[in-house]
């Protein structure tokens, strides 16, 4: 890791600020004019919704690139007030196996192979993010209704958990090789209402800060500033151990939103402030020029529609695992070269990355890939049904997987951070597949077999969550069940929901939210989330049953449980 690098924004910051050529201002790494600081983040980032301007929604493309995401999910929901803008967890990380993974499944693996990012979401305003309207915070007259001009402009925040094990962050899903650390994300939309127009140089810019000990960003969090140091973190980056409980809080201040996490096991702390004078900017449309702006909560409540207009999720109080991002491999090929030098004269490089994943999830023969960087070309694509792509071209917008990049070897490999040599080392070949089109769209990988917590020696253990809990330490009287693999899915019409299934089409295995006894305290029931966890779950909601339907009123890719009482205040455990 790096040392800390001293950087902290000032109130002298400039009014607005000029993208650097390498930064964070797409999100999914596809903009024809600025480079990403991480390659292959796209996993990471929120799933828009394209709605032209009669309120019809669409898959969305970003520079003719499909980018969307299998997030499973539960909303809450109450009118309290206070429920949007002061939010608490309490829970308990996950604890790997201390045996290596395995290559093929199912058999031993690592949280990192089954979600690279677990996290809480949360709506905030941004007047500069679609559909680009003044945004009042931490108020319920704000409109997020899909299809209306004058709707508020929306950003959507996820306090995102980093599992260890696959380093470095910059190219892959861990920031640790042991432990786990979180980071603040903000996404927005650079477009107008009904798309009319959107700038495709920054269409989803993301505010990034790992949260530290000191509450200083390691580096400049801003989508047009963000360097190595900003994805590297530093000694006051906080670090969890593996199993350690948690206490996660959500609030407004008079400067934006704080995210803090108190490690209960270790009585360490951690937090950032969204806030111009730590760095955060919106994003101009017009030019992609940023501005310092304190990222404040949009709404008071959570009521069920206080969400952002623009996600595929029905984005309001969310508790999230990401899907789709690992394949487990005999061995990679193909090589496709990180490397960046920034203005600043911070650097990183690693030569050892590659495309094709060998064996392992691709059974006796070979995966999807190669492409050739240049033109966007493929070879050996395929779709959920195993077929070959109809297309051969990752520009198209087709729901194909037509690379497994970033691959990695493993064992150890050499990176160099600011011309120092640095050994990462994974504990097994595999592929992330979120350079040339966004996750594992033929569902044959790590989120799709049964590898999930179960209560097994060879699986991690199931995060425990325990909340939401408002700042009065209210509940959160309902909850809904929700998915968006749908839209991931070929064979799915969103218009109609014909296709739209969970699990999809050539998945062995799809998690579930299940409530079980805790290991937190006596007769408490918290959340889980994988498979049916042996002499702990006590509900499980009809498996992937519990995430309902295509919601044929607002996205079709989306499907939706209805509204059910919150059963984590109804069941005895």
């Amino acid at each position: 890791m790096l040392p800390a690098l001293g950087w902290q924004a000032t109130a002298a910051a400039p009014a607005t600020v000029k993208p650097n050529a390498i930064g964070m201002m797409d999100c999914n790494g596809f903009s024809p004019k600025y480079k990403s600081v991480k390659n292959g983040l796209g996993g990471l980032c929120t799933d828009p919704v394209a709605v032209d301007k009669n309120g019809v929604p669409w898959r969305f493309e970003d520079n003719e690139h499909y980018i969307g995401h299998d997030e499973p999910s539960v909303k809450f929901i109450s009118s309290r007030p206070g429920s949007a803008n002061d939010i608490s967890y309490l829970m308990r990380l996950s604890r790997d196996p201390h045996a290596t993974p395995t290559v093929n499944s199912p058999a031993v693996s690592k949280y990192a192979e089954l979600s690279p990012a677990p996290w809480f979401g949360l709506p905030l305003c941004d007047p500069k993010s679609y559909p680009q309207n003044p945004c009042r915070p931490d108020s319920d007259t704000n409109s997020s209704a899909i299809n209306d001009p004058n709707g508020a402009g929306s950003a959507f925040m996820e306090l995102q958990f980093y599992p260890p094990g696959f380093t470095p962050f910059i190219d892959a899903p861990s920031c640790d090789a042991n432990k786990w650390c979180a980071a603040l994300t903000i996404d927005s939309l650079s477009c107008t209402f009904g798309f009319a127009t959107c700038n495709n140089n920054c269409i989803e810019p993301v505010n990034f800060a790992f949260l530290q000990t000191d509450g200083v960003p390691a580096g400049p969090p801003s989508p047009q500033l963000t360097d190595v140091s900003t994805l590297t973190g530093n000694h006051r980056t906080l670090k969890m151990g593996q199993g350690d409980v948690l206490r996660v809080v959500m609030r407004d201040t008079a400067h934006g939103l704080l995210a803090r996490i108190d490690d209960l096991s270790t009585g360490r702390s951690g937090s950032i402030v969204a806030s111009a004078a730590n760095g955060f900017m919106n994003t101009n449309i017009a030019d992609c020029s940023g501005t310092p702006f304190d990222f404040h909560p949009e709404f008071s409540s959570a009521q069920q529609q206080n969400q952002v207009p623009w996600a595929a999720l029905e984005g309001g109080v969310l508790m999230q695992d990401e899907l789709g991002h690992f394949e487990a491999c005999s061995s990679v090929s193909s090589r496709l070269p990180v490397s960046a030098t920034f203005a600043n004269g911070q650097s990183f490089s690693d030569p050892n990355v590659y495309q094709v994943c060998n064996g392992g999830a691709e059974g006796n023969g070979s995966g999807e890939g190669p492409c050739d960087p240049a033109t966007g070309l493929c070879q050996n694509a395929t779709t959920e049904t195993g077929a070959a792509c109809p297309t051969n071209d990752s520009a198209s917008g087709v729901n194909c997987e037509f690379s497994g990049a970033n691959c990695m070897i493993a064992g150890p490999r050499i990176t160099t951070v600011n011309g120092k040599a640095v050994v990462d080392r994974w504990p097994i070949a595999g592929c992330q597949e979120n350079v040339f089109q966004n996750g594992d769209l033929d569902f044959d990988g790590s989120s799709y077999q049964a590898d999930w917590p179960d209560g097994t020696r060879g699986h991690p253990t199931s995060f425990e969550y325990l909340g939401p809990f408002t700042g009065g330490g209210h509940t959160y009287p309902s909850v809904q069940f929700e998915t968006n693999v749908g839209a991931s899915e070929i064979l799915c019409n969103t218009q109609t929901g014909a296709g739209c299934t969970t699990p999809p089409q050539g998945a062995a295995f799809y998690p579930f939210w299940s409530l079980g006894r805790s290991s937190l305290g006596s007769g408490i029931c918290t959340w889980n989330f994988g498979n049916v966890i042996k002499h702990r779950t006590v509900r499980d909601f009809g498996k992937t049953a519990q995430y309902g339907t295509p919601d044929l009123a607002r996205f079709g890719g989306t499907s939706t449980s209805p509204v059910l009482p919150n059963p984590q205040l109804r069941t005895r455990c």
